[in-house]
């Protein structure tokens, strides 16, 4: 027995052990399954293999008519819902038969038996058929230990039950006598061919190598078999239970093809393929045929009919009528066909489902051949690990006769002596590896990992954990497998050793729950921030803007606002973040004074640009997307390139608002009703609808093209606006863009000149773009040049709500001039300097335009967004957000340009609905669990109704689904859309 110090000294070797957290986890956590299996990753994974396999029955099962023309596909509902006799059961049922017989290399020569039941009741009727207790001279070879002797003991009731059942069937029948069996001396052993011929054996039975499925004959032992049946195969059988070896079979290839030649094989499918209901498939060579006639013709025992491979050919007479394999459930390779069919059953879904597991498999994987190949790889995988990790060892010590399907791994932990608490740690390591997980005596949970399901070796075998590891699973994922179960043992070791001490009053406090953000601020110092801008566009009672709300939410996060600039620092209370509103800071001459040393910590700017001199030590943020103004040095400028702290802006605050303003300019003209003449002539009285509506003719916005450059937050919700004009939306940007273009119903345009040809109206929503450092020059300036306006329609419309640099004005001028763009809306910055009257910005190159076309210019001084009072707030108050994550955690959201060293980048924020879908909103959507089970219901509802209509081809029954489910189908795609955008998933996703 351990002692308190014994206990705590081990108890600190597995803390040491598992501090890097838990290992990565297999892409399949269930290693309970067969040598092959769905393969599928998880529940999505799952589901949308259910929805590949239906569309696979529909198209491979096809309905024809009285002459034979194809009306349409089989469902797996109207399969479900019968009996399944005649077609298309008989043909499911042939064609699982055929798949299995040649994916797995059968002969043609070798008929394969399909029938109802598991793995022991299944291989109990393979024996039944070949040994018989009326034939005093047959000899049975059981490759196991007799029942309850000295060496099964230690393999349990699993290892023994065959035998069990072989000793019972000859025990109680009138004939039978227990001494014609004879069992090895050790599990899993095949005897030379002289010693089976001296015993005088005519049946071998092999279940040594399935039930731990641990073990493996070795190459000499098939070799022994091979040829004791050669010396004389018409009376020398041999029946393996083949769960293990299809596609595990660890030796040469020749030797392979010789087994499935020679050997009777049986298979349980119901979980090694992928069915819903428990069946069998079994291999016979033809002389074990012709014997399982022979008994037929004088049987031992009953066989119930549902398991039966020979039944009377003549089925009026179950008792006296001959019974022949001819009859029975058999799949006749040479003629590819089933000779007799199987008990109505409702299992021609898991047959199919079988063939397609199959097909899928070997799409995946390769033939049986590259299926043996990978086992034998991944076997060899396992030896390398255990060898560099002392803690597991491998059950089956003898390297040759390791199992390539199944690894049976116990614990070698010489801390724990005492068997009691190794079961105890042994059972919850697995509590861990599942879905359970553990909890410490101080109340501390470990939630289940998910990383292996079902490892539980067989009751009596030696070992601590069983999975299958065959060759349908990736080498990755049995390394995954195994660092999964040392560490839960060793995390279990701490549960029960911690609980040993606690009943010596040995307890352990628990430790700070994980989750929480570790503060990075100095306790010791005060932090300044400058908010250069207005944060409030409404005005307040003084008349001036109101700057409330914000001042109230960064005290609400426990900062401090001031009104005007920093004065005594010293004076500042520490360990808070204090805000300094200067929103009528314009010129280089009055902010650098305030900034050149860094008075500031970090920055809240908008429209104001900020010097390259000015000192921001820990961060700015820009109110709104472009970051063009965001000129300081210490991130590096408007490209947030190089510096020494993070540069952030607040994508999509004002999107919505741009973009409505834009669709205000375009209704503007477009249609170009002459609204403000109609109301004067209404007003004055002066107007005949009936005669004078004729001469003011209009054309509506549905159905024209609308050219759109840039799929940014704001370019994204233009063409949303547009879309539900009803326009025809055409969008240049990135290629990677298409997809999400062309998912949202948008045209994706290669280049400008693409999108704007035969546009009726051209929207630019691109940005400046990088700037030349040394042309100081921005990459998108002059994109919209003559070749993009000429591509238009005569007549178009320009909206420049972006950048003034964007759009050459020279080439806009010309297009005035001739006709081909009839209005423009250009909004652009426009700067006066104050003592001088001077203009600047890039607005100028305008000025003259509008001189010179009177009426068909619109100018704003970059006013479409920037004057909306709730989007500036809501701008404002995200950069208080991303201000307080980068000072007090280092965190930093919304990065533009690099990520400086000691910060974490922890994504992007916009407003739901506005932007790119983040894997953050996503995660978030998972904590609304009401919201996302209607969606989801609903959603469900959309694909079932959706799903029927595809799969339907019959008229008549299309239009009883029309009928009847037309409402709920609108009803739920209606909801759907409202929940998606609601949610925020709508929309194109972020970048990986």
């Amino acid at each position: 027995m351990m002692n308190i110090a014994q206990m705590q000294e081990q108890r600190l070797k597995a803390l040491e052990l598992t501090s890097d957290g838990a290992p990565r986890l297999p892409s399949n956590p269930f290693f309970g399954v067969g040598p092959i299996t769905d393969a599928t990753t998880d529940e999505v994974d799952s589901r949308l293999r259910r929805l590949a396999f239906d569309d696979w029955i529909e198209k491979t099962y096809r309905k024809f008519d009285d002459r034979g023309n194809d009306i349409g596909g089989f469902t797996t509902a109207e399969i479900s819902r019968s009996m399944h006799r005649g077609y298309p059961a008989d043909r499911i049922l042939t064609d699982m038969m055929r798949a299995i017989h040649r994916y797995f290399g059968f002969p043609k020569t070798n008929r394969m038996a399909v029938g109802l039941g598991g793995g022991h009741s299944g291989f109990t009727v393979c024996v039944q058929h070949l040994m018989n207790a009326n034939d005093a001279s047959q000899r049975v070879y059981v490759d196991t230990p007799p029942p309850e002797s000295g060496p099964s003991k230690s393999a349990g009731f699993f290892r023994q039950s065959w035998a069990t059942q072989l000793i019972e069937m000859q025990r109680f029948a009138e004939k039978g006598c227990e001494s014609r069996i004879h069992f090895a001396v050790s599990e899993g052993v095949i005897p030379t061919a002289e010693e089976l011929s001296a015993l005088g054996v005519s049946i071998f039975v092999g279940v040594g190598h399935e039930t731990t499925g641990a073990n493996a004959y070795t190459s000499r032992e098939i070799r022994e078999l091979l040829s004791w049946i050669d010396g004389d195969p018409a009376n020398r059988h041999a029946v393996f239970d083949a769960t293990s070896m299809l596609g595990a079979m660890p030796w040469e290839p020749e030797l392979v093809e010789a087994v499935m030649a020679k050997c009777c094989l049986f298979m349980p499918f119901q979980k090694a393929i992928g069915g819903v209901s428990g069946y069998f498939v079994a291999s016979f060579t033809p002389h074990a045929l012709a014997l399982i006639e022979k008994n037929q013709q004088d049987p031992a025992w009953a066989i119930p009919r549902q398991l039966k491979i020979a039944p009377p050919i003549d089925p009026k007479q179950p008792l006296s009528a001959k019974r022949s394999v001819d009859a029975g459930p058999f799949y006749d390779a040479a003629e590819d066909r089933m000779l007799g069919g199987v008990i109505n059953t409702y299992s021609a879904l898991a047959f199919a489902e079988t063939t397609f597991g199959l097909l899928q498999s070997k799409a995946r994987v390769g033939s049986v051949v590259e299926l043996n190949r990978r086992s034998a790889a991944n076997r060899k995988v396992i030896d390398e690990w255990v060898k560099s990790h002392p803690l597991l060892s491998l059950t089956v010590t003898d390297a040759e006769r390791r199992g390539a399907a199944v690894t049976l791994l116990k614990v070698e932990d010489d801390g724990i002596t005492d068997p009691d608490i190794h079961a105890r740690i042994i059972a919850r390591s697995k509590q861990l590896l599942g879905y359970e997980g553990i909890t410490h005596p101080n109340g501390e949970y470990e939630p289940g990992l998910d990383a292996a399901r079902y490892v539980n070796a067989f009751p009596g075998t030696p070992g601590d954990y069983r999975a299958w590891v065959g060759g349908i699973r990736e080498p990755e994922d049995v390394v995954a497998l195994l660092e999964n179960l040392q560490h839960a043992y060793l995390r279990a070791k701490i549960v029960v050793l911690e609980e040993e001490l606690a009943k010596n009053g040995v307890t352990f406090e628990a430790r700070a729950r994980a989750g929480g953000a570790v503060r990075k601020d100095d306790p010791a110092r005060a932090y300044t921030v400058l908010i250069a801008d207005l944060v409030g566009l409404r005005f307040g009672s003084d008349g001036q803007p109101d700057h409330s709300e914000i001042k109230a939410y960064i005290e609400e996060k426990g900062g401090v606002f001031h009104l005007g600039p920093l004065g005594d620092r010293s004076a500042l209370e520490k360990h808070r973040i204090h805000f300094f509103y200067q929103p009528n800071l314009s010129t280089e001459a009055e902010i650098l004074p305030q900034t050149d040393k860094g008075q500031y910590d970090a920055l809240i700017a908008a429209a104001t640009f900020i010097p390259k001199n000015s000192v921001f030590p820990l961060g700015g943020v820009r109110i709104g997307a472009g970051t063009g103004n965001m000129g300081s040095a210490s991130w590096g400028g408007g490209n947030g390139e190089g510096g020494i702290a993070p540069l952030m802006n607040t994508p999509g605050i004002n999107s919505r608002a741009t973009a409505q303003m834009a669709m205000k300019a375009i209704l503007r003209v477009v249609p170009d009703l002459p609204v403000d003449r109609l109301h004067r002539m209404v007003a004055d009285g002066d107007f005949d609808t009936g005669r004078q509506l004729k001469d003011f003719p209009t054309a509506k916005l549905e159905g024209r093209r609308i050219a759109i450059l840039g799929y940014g937050n704001i370019g994204r919700e233009v063409a949303k606006l547009a879309k539900a004009f009803g326009m025809t939306v055409a969008i240049y940007a990135r290629e990677h863009h298409k997809r999400w273009i062309e998912a949202e119903g948008f045209e994706y345009a290669t280049s400008p000149v693409a999108a704007a040809t035969g546009a009726d109206v051209l929207s630019v929503h691109i940005g400046l773009g990088r700037l030349d450092a040394a042309t100081g020059v921005y990459s998108n300036a002059g994109t919209v040049d003559a070749k993009v306006l000429g591509a238009m329609n005569d007549r178009a419309v320009l909206v420049n709500y972006d950048r003034g640099e964007v759009v050459d004005a020279a080439a806009l001028d010309e297009a005035l001039s001739s006709g081909k763009i009839a209005h423009a809306a250009i909004d652009a910055d426009l700067f006066k300097d104050a003592a001088t009257g001077k203009l600047s910005g890039p607005m100028l190159p305008y000025l003259p335009l509008e001189e010179r076309h009177k009426g068909r210019l619109e100018l704003l001084p970059h006013a479409a967004a920037d004057t909306d009072h709730p989007s500036r707030v809501a701008g404002a108050k995200q950069a208080v957000d991303q201000i307080f994550d980068v000072i007090r955690f280092k965190s930093v959201t919304n990065l533009k340009g690099d990520l400086p060293a000691g910060y974490m980048l922890v994504g992007s924020r916009t407003p739901t609905g506005i932007g790119r879908v983040t894997k953050r909103a996503v995660s978030e959507v998972g904590g609304k669990a009401e919201l996302l089970e209607e969606l989801r219901q609903t959603s469900e509802k959309v694909a079932a109704i959706l799903g029927a209509l595809s799969a339907i081809s019959d008229p008549d029954h299309r239009a009883r689904i029309v009928d009847r489910y037309t409402g709920l189908l609108v009803e739920s795609a209606d909801r759907q859309r409202a929940m998606l955008d609601k949610l925020g998933l709508y929309g194109a996703a972020e970048e990986a």
